[in-house]
């Protein structure tokens, strides 16, 4: 009965040790799958402010017809590569070339209606010259004087009258000809056709407003203007320094921020300001209304010992501790300086060296002071080594 007894408690006693080892074991080996060691290697870090972006020309015009009419001739198409001076389309000349015609006839009869009053100003002036005279010796009536004194001044002020006619209608044959000249449409800059706004045949009325015909564009040079969000703008600064990508193209433009618009456009209660930049377009591959993915660098660093964000505990600004793997295999706090971070990565000036191995998941670390690893360089660290 003894010996039974005893068989039990043996048994039993067996049974648990077998049982709290194998927790223990597999308890450990299931903790340390968040333990993972990364060797530290150098390279370049980015603290960046992305937002969308869209491609406009720097500099356009708008071109116009100042005259009414049928578009008989348009040279040009969208696309188009034009200097300043080319011709770009014509308006139908045929009323314009008539009120031109209109008003040098105009013009040629008032002239000779001129000659015609100067000669009658010569007659009247010697008639008053001569009742004048007569008067003086008593040989006319002096209403005989008075009637050749008011046909002298009356025909002074037809002169006068005819030579203002004469003032006008020159006036308005130089518009008429002005008007015939902007019948041919020329490009008042040099620059890339953006749109053309008319058909040939079609007919415009420049009476009310300025029709628009076609726009240049001048793409040497363009603008990027950047929606940011009300979180992000207080860490722009003007000048800093922006580089830009566009869908489907591997190409990155840099340059630097020229002004930030105070004032935001809301929608769906989104606030987003504008910042905007200019940069060199010489290739000609930036386009109109393109999108670009938009980089705004707030910090960086080449070069750098870089490290996972999240194998840090963050003590300040500048101070953090990380979890280093010493020679002999154990891992123990170590103080570093950080610099430049990102939501990835973060620099290290100084505390680490290049090829150093740490723990990249500090949390997982936190209350341990040392860990035996058994100079295993294998990145799985089974807690239950831990001491």
């Amino acid at each position: 009965m003894k010996k039974k007894i005893l068989f039990v408690f043996v048994a039993a006693a067996l049974f648990c040790a077998v049982f709290f080892g194998y927790k223990i074991l597999f308890s450990s080996t299931s903790a340390s799958e968040n333990i993972t060691l990364v060797r530290i290697t150098k390279g370049d870090i980015e603290n960046t402010v992305t937002a969308t972006g869209t491609v406009i020309p720097k500099s356009f015009v708008d071109v116009g017809s100042q005259v009414s009419g049928q578009v008989v001739s348009l040279i040009v198409e969208v696309g188009d590569i034009v200097k300043k001076g080319d011709l770009l389309a014509e308006i139908d000349t045929t009323v314009l070339e008539t009120k031109v015609e209109s008003s040098k006839a105009e013009l040629a009869y008032q002239k000779a209606q001129l000659k015609d009053r100067e000669a009658k100003l010569t007659l009247a002036k010697l008639a008053y010259e001569r009742q004048k005279e007569l008067l003086s010796f008593d040989a006319t009536s002096r209403e005989a004087y008075e009637s050749a004194e008011a046909n002298f001044l009356s025909a002074e002020a037809s002169i006068e009258m005819i030579t203002a006619q004469i003032a006008q209608t020159e006036s308005m044959l130089k518009e008429n000809r002005a008007n015939l000249g902007f019948a041919k449409i020329y490009a008042p800059m040099s620059g890339t056709i953006s749109s053309v706004s008319v058909k040939k045949g079609q007919t415009l009325n420049a009476n009310q407003n300025t029709p628009t015909i076609l726009q240049i564009a001048d793409l040497s040079t363009v603008t990027v203007e950047a929606e940011v969000s009300e979180a992000d703008v207080t860490k722009l600064t003007k000048g800093m320094n922006v580089y830009f990508k566009t869908l489907g193209s591997q190409n990155v433009w840099r340059t630097k921020l020229s002004k930030i618009e105070p004032t935001p456009t809301v929608t769906n209660n989104v606030v987003l300001y504008k910042a905007i930049f200019d940069v060199e377009n010489n290739s000609g591959e930036l386009m109109n209304s393109m999108t670009a993915q938009v980089f705004f660098v707030i910090s960086s660093a080449k070069d750098a010992l870089l490290i996972p964000v999240t194998a840090i505990s963050k003590k300040d600004d500048s101070r953090a501790v990380v979890m280093l793997q010493k020679a002999d295999g154990t891992l123990a706090p170590a103080p570093v300086e950080i610099g430049v971070s990102n939501r990835v990565q973060i620099e290290v000036k100084s505390g680490l060296n290049e090829g150093d191995t740490i723990a990249s998941n500090f949390s997982a670390l936190e209350d341990v002071k040392k860990i035996d690893i058994q100079n295993r360089t294998n990145t799985r660290v089974p807690f239950g080594m831990m001491r």
